[in-house]
């Protein structure tokens, strides 16, 4: 087995790179946050966390949702009664099995998540706007290295990843590509 390469020293605020790193995405959370309450209908984040899951694998499957979600399936079954009452979610049998329930979004869900992503989109792109292009740079290069070195460590079905596209683009590289609905994406709390 190979052993993992000496780091250089860093001086001042980079001696802890993973300090670092969580400050970032603490920050990155307010900024998630920041004028999503004016997004209507307000989700929580367990329903924004189904309703991406959804997206990324349109016609899963209750069972398969509880799984990534990481709820037991009468709590999952809970929360896809409500976003069906809120209009943002359909429930419908499966064509080859009738006994199996498929679960897409409705258009008021889809744009409920577009609306959510342009509203971090805006957020983001104001802080990019104020740091220099060359440091711009060496942060997409930063975190596609850190996305490569991520992946490594997770099993074959990969690390847990937004489906939500724009958070890839927005992060400069962060995420990775929605999984279709035979592999579904493992979503994060802060989707």
């Amino acid at each position: 087995m190979a052993r993992p390469r000496p780091r250089p020293r860093r001086s001042g605020a980079y001696e802890d790179p993973a300090a670092s790193l969580a400050a970032a995405a603490e920050l990155l959370a307010v900024l998630h946050a920041r004028g999503q309450d004016a997004v209507k209908p307000a989700v929580s984040p367990s329903q924004l966390r189904a309703l991406l899951a959804v997206e990324g694998a349109e016609g899963i499957n209750l069972r398969t949702l509880s799984d990534v979600l990481g709820s037991r399936p009468p709590s999952v079954t809970r929360l896809c009664d409500r976003l069906e009452a809120m209009g943002l979610l359909v429930r419908s049998p499966r064509p080859s099995s009738r006994r199996e329930v498929e679960l897409r979004l409705t258009p008021r869900g889809r744009a409920l998540l577009d609306e959510r992503r342009a509203i971090r989109i805006g957020e983001l792109s104001a802080v990019l706007g104020r740091m220099a292009p060359d440091a711009v740079d060496a942060l997409i290069a930063g975190l596609t290295a850190f996305r490569e070195a991520a992946a490594q460590s997770y099993p074959a079905d990969g690390p847990p990843v937004a489906t939500d596209p724009s958070a890839a683009a927005a992060a400069a590289g962060s995420g990775t590509e929605s999984s279709s609905a035979s592999s579904p994406a493992r979503v994060p709390d802060s989707a």
